[in-house]
């Protein structure tokens, strides 16, 4: 641990102690100095770590203090999704949402899609118009495996997540989606079933449609995730051949898994002997430190496949994730040659030097403040604005936010009306196999709080009540 680290969680523990109270002031830069014979610029890394942490803020001219914690909203409840194998559909409504992206006005309250205007990733705007790196390596194929230099870096990266890995153990893809998706067709066949939690990321469920595999959806927990006790259950009683979850930062319910549940997790995995693809796109952007470790991390005989990417990080449109397949090494790698082969050169150079220059994790910090405040008043806004009896959840990390509403109110259906409003939102069917969670819908807080967001949430929840009146009217 740095120094800089060790100073922060010792501020850190003497807060949850309760040695400093909300609104207190934190000692001086200067006094911590002093106490622990260090440097001024240490003792400010700390407090931009605590900051980073949402434990402390900074108030001009005065020093800092300890930030005041917003107390937890009214949680969605347990899934309950079929106790069988299903297969997936949602399709229109999946590509009814991605192409709501290309629509000129439309605020798409429902994507996936990261800050990508924040000044930290000035240096990567750089690099990519240097002419040095755009020279003619750049235009060449690069090897299938992906570039050396990316995959050094983030071998590197790996080691905040609990891995040991060498660059040669990962794969460069086409952004997490590749990797999800050529991990399912290496360690299944058409027919199989697969273990997801629920509700799932829509581009997992149809990289299973697309395969022809089944999904077994197994109850989760907007805090701790996925049940083991249903899903000891399923693996008894199906074929399941490989599990895929989100552990940390999960989409779209944000929790992170307790660590001893990954562990309990693996162990299940080994018993049965299945696979477990492991999506890890949303782990740098945890809001605790350490960031959790991934299942990999515990992993001793290769049978987890990490999959992340750079797409939420950083920016999507570079088109660059990764894999550590494990014992799984050939059959992903043939996986990814049939399919886009060698990725493209010049974003993986610029996200090498990105990552080697330090700039990655600066900018890692900025975003994880922005977020974490953004969650918190996304979730102020929807509880003023959405009907009485909306459940909400409290994400570890990332940028999205499951909102329950009460009673049988159809997303699909408020999403169609607002749409002559210039709004969409993520309706919750498109995260079940069976289109389940109708009443449920996903809403991205990544941009900084403004007077047009607050808008567009307010008539959100404004529809959502009145959808709910004439309902009632009706009954």
């Amino acid at each position: 641990m740095k120094l800089y680290e060790q100073v922060a969680d010792e501020l850190r523990q003497r807060i949850d102690q309760g040695y400093y109270r909300c609104g207190d002031r934190l000692p001086s830069i200067r006094a911590l100095s002093r106490e622990h014979d260090i440097s001024i610029a240490t003792v400010q890394e700390a407090y931009r770590l605590l900051e980073d942490q949402g434990l402390a803020q900074a108030r001009p001219k005065s020093g800092y203090y300890v930030r005041p914690r917003p107390a937890t909203p009214a949680m969605p409840a347990i899934s309950r999704p079929a106790q069988r194998p299903l297969e997936v559909s949602q399709w229109e409504q999946v590509l009814d949402l991605l192409c709501a992206n290309e629509e000129p006005g439309i605020l798409a309250l429902g994507r996936g899609m990261p800050d990508i205007d924040t000044p930290s990733l000035k240096p990567l705007h750089r690099t990519l118009a240097d002419s040095r790196l755009a020279g003619s390596r750049s235009f060449a194929y690069d090897s299938l495996r992906g570039s050396g230099q990316l995959r050094q870096q983030v071998a590197r990266l790996c080691v905040d997540s609990g891995c040991q890995l060498h660059p040669d153990d990962i794969i460069i893809t086409t952004g997490c989606q590749e990797a999800l998706s050529i991990c399912l067709r290496a360690v299944t066949h058409p027919g199989d079933v697969v273990a997801v939690d629920s509700p799932s990321f829509y581009g997992t469920m149809q990289a299973i449609k697309a395969i022809g595999l089944k999904a077994m959806e197994i109850p989760t927990d907007p805090v701790t995730g996925i049940s083991l006790e249903a899903l000891e259950l399923a693996l008894e009683k199906w074929p399941i051949r490989a599990i895929q979850v989100t552990p940390t930062c999960n989409n779209p319910l944000g929790y992170t898994m307790p660590e001893e549940n990954r562990r309990q997790l693996l162990s299940l995995a080994q018993r049965f002997d299945v696979a477990i693809i492991e999506d890890d796109i949303y782990g740098d952007l945890s809001y605790q430190f350490p960031r959790p470790r991934t299942i990999k991390s515990f992993d001793s005989d290769g049978r987890v496949l990490l999959c992340s990417s750079f797409s939420k990080t950083v920016a999507p449109g570079l088109r660059v994730g990764w894999v550590a397949p494990g014992r799984y090494g050939e059959q992903v790698m043939h996986m990814k040659y049939v399919g886009t082969g060698a990725c493209a050169t010049l974003p993986q150079l610029a996200l090498a030097e990105f990552v080697a220059q330090g700039h990655y994790q600066r900018h890692l910090r900025r975003m994880r403040a922005q977020y974490q405040q953004s969650r918190d008043q996304m979730i102020a806004w929807v509880e003023r604005y959405f009907p009485a009896g909306t459940r909400i959840s409290y994400p570890q990390g990332g940028f999205l936010l499951w909102v329950e509403l009460p009673g049988d109110a159809d997303s699909i259906r408020l999403n169609e009306r607002l749409l002559s409003q210039g709004i969409r939102i993520g309706p919750g069917p498109l995260f079940s196999a069976s289109g389940k969670y109708r009443n449920c819908l996903r809403l991205n807080y990544s941009d900084k709080p403004s007077e047009r967001i607050e808008r567009a949430v307010q008539k959100v929840g404004e529809e959502a009540t009145r959808m709910l009146l004439e309902l009632n009217r009706v009954a």
